[in-house]
């Protein structure tokens, strides 16, 4: 799985906003902001990764357990496929 195209990150005040860009733009509506590990798992996922993938590097970028790493990631994919972001 992987970010869809037409969807950004961009830094501001120290947060993560994901914003649309392109034929995406009038179809967005709200905003989505992310924390660190959110900016971290959206950069892991601007190439085709599995929630595997993700977990791994989760866990070896911020010291978590495999299992607390999978679960944050499983939370945070259900997060971007509801707001169709992720294909």
């Amino acid at each position: 799985m992987k970010i869809k195209d037409g969807y950004m990150l961009r830094e501001m005040a120290g947060n993560g906003i994901v914003v649309p860009v392109g034929d995406d733009t009038a179809d967005f509506n709200g905003a989505v902001t992310l924390n660190e590990t959110g900016a971290f798992l959206w950069k892991q996922l601007q190439s085709d990764k599995t929630a595997y993938e993700l977990a791994k590097a989760l866990a070896d970028n911020y010291e978590v357990s495999d299992e607390d790493a999978l679960k944050s990631v499983e939370r945070f994919i259900k997060k971007l496929k509801e707001a169709d972001l992720i294909e």
